[in-house]
């Protein structure tokens, strides 16, 4: 994604964390006039209105308000492909759709599909869209609106990879192709509708599992390749532009993380645990949708494949002897431990399904995650939590926060402080930024970055759900 990683951390300090002293917010909507509203949706709006009465904090309520429909207001364009609706759902300040993210932004809303039809023709058009960008070119992870136009992106006009038409950035990210799956596989579950998943949803999930087996490569690098000019060696990969070399054990090799950042071990474990769930998610799908029982098997016997390397190969030992999941390795015994906030991360794995959050493995490995055994975890005077090497030190993910609500929503001790965290870190703009200055909230990176705002909005309703009392507090 765009480079902002100018370092703009200050000197950590371990103190509580206290309100952001900026100019206070009026509380005045930061939506667009309804006229100007991307989508409108009558379900989305009552769920509004419902959670938002049992926000008892202003600040809490109003930031809710803003960043819960922020990708209907903002990021969606609906169209006609074929006589079928068609949505294209920018992440935000990037006139593109990637593959991750516009799954994401959506999943807020599954919860209500059922009883609201547009929202079900929005789903329809994403995941119709999701599939022809896959069969385009399954390597790529960010897409243009026209098929036939080529890349406006600054930084990726010159990228030494195969650029087809109709590609926006072509980073191999094992997620980018999870995440279509979770996406067509809630919607049913959700629904019960199985109209989206045509021949050519089919064929995509075929192209998938194809892309997955190559990326396996037991019988040689593969057809992917990528390289940039770039000052930061985050931005290419090595060997020729095939990346760290490996031993082939059955796991996915993934050029780039979720962060849009290159590996440093191609074997990035956060990935393919998503890459297993999602396969038996696949497999269920198939079966209900299409009865395509030769699409299941091939989804189910590569999960497995993969989920017998992850025991093998997906954990490391701390230097104070504790077992942890790694974040990435080589299949050679070289393991790195680490986390980045973007999902898929060690952190998120219980929000995404792929562990039980009370697993002592993954409890531990969170655990570390969340302390200076992560490089990328920092704690300031404003708000402590995970970044990544994307935007540098010191810099935390409001991201990292939310999923960290997700998987100890059980302890409303710590969900107060990370709503506390979350409700102080805005800069008082109403919205939740890509990355922030642990000590001075004002500094943040992207102002308009739906994905967050959507998982934010998604905290505050499950938690509307689960731990009422908590959102009857003020901070």
């Amino acid at each position: 994604m765009i480079d902002r990683r100018t370092l703009l951390g200050s000197s950590l300090a371990l103190a509580a964390t206290p309100a952001f002293a900026g100019a206070a917010p009026d509380f005045a909507s930061k939506r667009p006039a309804l006229a100007d509203r991307r989508f409108v949706s009558k379900a989305v709006e009552r769920e509004i209105a419902r959670v938002s009465r049992q926000i008892a904090d202003p600040k809490l309520r109003w930031m809710f308000v803003n960043c819960y429909p922020n990708t209907l207001d903002t990021t969606v364009k609906m169209g006609v492909v074929d006589g079928k609706p068609d949505a294209f759902v920018i992440t935000g300040d990037i006139d593109a759709l990637w593959l991750r993210d516009s799954s994401a932004q959506v999943r807020p809303y599954l919860h209500l599909a059922k009883d609201d039809a547009e929202l079900r023709r929005l789903y329809h058009g994403l995941i119709a869209r999701q599939a022809r960008c896959i069969l385009l070119d399954p390597y790529a992870n960010a897409f243009l609106e026209d098929p036939n136009a080529r890349t406006k992106l600054s930084w990726a006009l010159a990228d030494k990879t195969e650029m087809k038409p109709g590609v926006a950035e072509r980073k191999w990210e094992i997620d980018s192709l999870c995440y279509p799956i979770r996406l067509a596989h809630d919607y049913w579950k959700a629904t019960g509708d199985v109209t989206p998943f045509d021949a050519q949803w089919a064929e995509s999930a075929r192209a998938i599992l194809r892309t997955f087996r190559e990326q396996q490569r037991k019988h040689g690098p593969g057809p992917y390749r990528f390289l940039r000019n770039s000052d930061r060696p985050t931005e290419t990969l090595m060997l020729d532009g095939y990346g760290a070399p490996t031993r082939p054990v059955g796991l996915i090799h993934s050029g780039f993380r979720p962060s849009d950042d290159s590996c440093v071990y191609p074997f990035l474990i956060p990935a393919n645990y998503f890459a297993v769930t999602v396969l038996r998610e696949l497999a269920a799908l198939a079966m209900a949708a299409r009865q395509d029982a030769a699409l299941a098997n091939e989804a189910t016997s590569l999960a497995g494949e993969i989920t017998e390397a992850l025991r093998a190969y997906g954990t490391m030992r701390l230097r104070d002897g504790r077992e942890v999941i790694a974040y990435e390795v080589d299949g050679f015994g070289n393991a790195i431990f680490m986390d980045d906030a973007n999902v898929p991360s060690l952190s998120s794995l219980a929000y995404l399904r792929c562990v039980d959050r009370n697993d002592p493995l993954w409890q531990r490995t969170a655990a570390a995650a969340w302390s200076d055994a992560n490089p990328y975890w920092s704690r300031g005077k404003v708000v402590e939590g995970i970044g990544g090497p994307h935007v540098g030190l010191r810099q935390v993910w409001p991201m990292s926060l939310i999923i960290r609500g997700f998987s100890q929503d059980h302890d409303p001790r710590m969900l107060r402080n990370i709503l506390r965290m979350l409700s102080n870190s805005d800069a008082n703009t109403g919205f939740i930024h890509e990355a922030v200055d642990q000590d001075d909230p004002a500094k943040f990176t992207r102002d308009w970055f739906a994905w967050a705002n959507g998982l934010f909005g998604e905290l505050l309703a499950h938690l509307a759900a689960t731990q009422p009392k908590i959102l009857q507090e003020t901070l």
